[in-house]
């Protein structure tokens, strides 16, 4: 069991803990602290691989290789590995402005419309801030914007 300051109590979320089969109510202090362990451990995991990267694949990457298509393939290797990296570093900024919204009890709600995020898509995407309906929405005149 884990155990966390809720503002001014103490939550313990039990091992077996499922926010679908929750009848509390939205967002209650145990679903809010479902999803805040949920989002600093795949911080922590983010944050791990990042080091890890840093520490093996970026110094020991030799781009001075003799022969040119070596040259090449390191250089692509290096900069999809750098792209990687800088995905997840926006992603870590996501993440912890998230736990930040789950704090000030702003969480699961969306931006759009102001309607709740549906507990199944925060389980498979902890950081939406938008339901389903909004980011198809959303994703529907960001493509309108760009052909046109």
């Amino acid at each position: 069991m884990a155990k966390a300051k809720n503002k001014t109590k103490e939550v313990v979320l039990a091992a077996n803990y499922d926010p679908l089969k929750d009848k509390k109510g939205y967002m209650n202090p145990m679903m809010k602290e479902y999803f805040r362990q949920k989002l600093i451990a795949w911080r922590a995991e983010l944050i791990k691989e990042s080091s890890e990267t840093i520490a093996n694949t970026l110094q020991e990457t030799e781009l001075q290789k003799p022969d040119l298509a070596d040259r090449a393939s390191a250089e692509t290797d290096h900069a999809l590995e750098l792209r990687t990296r800088d995905r997840e570093r926006k992603l870590i900024s996501k993440i912890t402005k998230t736990i930040r919204k789950i704090d000030e009890d702003e969480y699961g709600y969306c931006e759009e419309t102001g309607d709740e995020i549906g507990v199944g898509r925060l389980i498979a995407r902890p950081v939406a801030t938008m339901t389903l309906e909004a980011q198809e929405i959303h994703e529907r005149n960001e493509k309108v914007h760009r052909e046109g």
